[in-house]
Parts: structure tokens; C-alpha cells; sequence
């Protein structure tokens, strides 16, 4: 799904569905995303080690299949929103966003890219562009471009309301680690307080029109999600997919052998992937 239609479907109110690539990074995988039905992918560069290149190759091969392309950048320094998105990014997942201050500047950079210095920090301040004429420029080169606001903390969601209001965004981000480890219960993702910490989230977006995408691992989580009224679905991730994957289809064959040769035992999988 190309950015102004996966837009155009979340205001909307449908749901869309994506997963973190954490992972792969050769052009080859590109027959397997073809056919993958994926709406969106979003492209971790906090957790995992991807410099520009990669991510201008990863964007381009996701676009070329009509995927939309999200970065996730590695903090909330708007010079990594600017590098997304002079790499191809069709839009960003800023993470563990807290204070009024990181959301404006981020968010301005994402509408205002490559306006900098200081008429930058003045249209952050004041809204105040340095022409009508370069407003207008400026918000037809990024009036496609995502902004994803990520609330992955205690303090942050106790201020959702104002981080939400203070600046234009497409989407809230939960990050479900960050935010269970915040308030307390690490990985607890059925605790009530997380529960409660989740609604009131998507509650305060639904307000406005927004969208929440919650980063679950499991399809229990994810559909725990989606009932909780999550639409931007970030499901997995692409190694522990292809973990899932893998271990199912091999615990099948081996029951297929066993039943042919016998004497073969079933081996208990794991889930040896960490992804934040």
C-alpha cells in the first residue's frame, strides 16, 4: 500500500498491517515481501545497526513492491528524521517520545524537512514559515510523508493528552517492552495496569482521529490489540516470523517421519529472538 493510500485508509478508520524488519537486509528477499499482503513495514534503525545505504536500499525495495516504508529512528534528535527521510522514508516512528518540546520538533521536521536553522526553530515556535510561498512548497513535498509519535513510558502516557495535542501526527506508537518495564511489570503484557496504560492511549487518539499502533509479538497480543482498538497493526517482526516459521513447519515433517520411520522425537522450540 502506497503512503497516501495507507493515510487515506487510516483516516478512514480501517485497519492496515505491517511488521518491524529487524533483520534482513538483502535485495533478495524481495519475491517473499511480494507476496507477503503487507500494507506497511517499519524499519528499525534504534535496535538495529543500519547506516543510510541500507536503509535507502530497504525503502526502495519496499516501495518498488508497494509497501510503504517507515523508519523508526534511533531517539528523538530530528537530525535522524532528516536522514529517514533524505534515505526515501515514506514517513517515521520517532521513539520514546516525553516532553512537548522533542514531539514539536520532530513533528515540524517531518512537515518542513529541509528547512533548518533558524527559520526552522521559528516555525517550530510559531508556526511562522519564511514565505507563504515556501509553506506551500513545503507541505506539498511532505503532505504524504508519516509521523508517528512513540509514548513508550509511565511519564509519557501520563501527559498523552498534551504530547498528542502539541503538534500534526498520523499515529501514537506504544512500544509494549518500554512501556511494561516503565511502569514497573517488565513483559507483563496482561497485566491490568498495562491493560488500563493501553486504553487510555488509544482512547485519547481515538479522540482526535488517531490511529495506535501497538508493537505485539504474538498473534494472543496482537488480536488482544486489535480488540483494545489498535488499526495501525505492527505484528512481529521478520526473524521471529521466520523463527515461527521454520519451527512449525519442521514439528509437522517430523511428525510426518515419525510416523513413517518412527524414532523421531520432537524437539521443543524456542524463542531465541529479542526484539524491542
Amino acid at each position: 500500500m502506497k503512503p497516501a493510500d495507507l493515510k487515506a485508509a487510516l483516516r478512514d478508520k480501517k485497519p492496515v498491517f505491517g511488521f518491524m524488519i529487524s533483520a534482513l537486509a538483502s535485495m533478495r528477499w524481495a519475491s517473499a515481501f511480494a507476496g507477503s499482503t503487507l500494507d506497511f513495514v517499519v524499519i528499525d534503525s534504534e535496535h538495529g545497526s543500519r547506516d543510510r545505504q541500507l536503509i535507502s536500499d530497504t525503502c526502495a525495495q519496499m516501495q518498488s513492491l508497494g509497501i510503504t516504508a517507515i523508519v523508526r529512528t534511533p531517539n528523538t534528535d530530528e537530525v535522524w528524521v532528516a536522514m529517514a527521510l533524505d534515505a526515501g522514508a515514506d514517513g517515521v516512528l520517532v521513539p520514546y517520545c516525553e516532553t512537548i518540546d522533542e514531539v514539536r520538533h520532530v513533528a515540524m521536521k517531518v512537515k518542513t524537512h529541509p528547512l533548518k536553522g533558524e527559520y526552522y526553530e521559528r516555525v517550530v515556535e510559531t508556526g511562522e514559515y519564511p514565505s507563504a510561498k515556501s509553506e506551500a512548497y513545503l507541505n506539498a513535498k511532505h503532505k504524504d510523508h508519516i509521523f508517528i509519535m512513540g509514548i513508550e513510558s509511565e511519564p509519557a502516557a501520563n501527559r498523552v493528552e498534551e504530547l498528542i495535542d502539541c503538534a500534526p501526527m498520523d499515529a501514537v506508537f506504544i512500544g509494549p517492552n518500554d512501556m511494561t518495564t516503565s511502569l514497573g511489570i517488565p513483559d507483563e503484557s496482561d497485566n491490568p495496569i498495562y491493560i488500563d496504560t493501553l486504553k487510555k492511549i488509544i482512547g485519547e487518539a481515538d479522540k482526535r482521529g488517531l490511529p495506535t499502533m501497538i508493537h505485539q509479538q504474538t498473534l494472543e497480543t496482537s488480536a488482544t490489540a486489535i480488540d483494545l482498538g489498535a488499526r495501525f497493526i505492527m505484528h512481529s517482526s521478520d526473524s521471529r516470523i521466520l523463527m515461527r516459521g521454520t519451527q512449525n513447519e519442521f514439528a509437522e515433517l517430523r511428525e510426518v517421519a515419525n510416523k513413517k520411520h518412527g524414532g523421531v522425537e520432537a524437539v521443543e522450540a524456542e524463542d531465541t529472538v529479542d526484539i524491542a
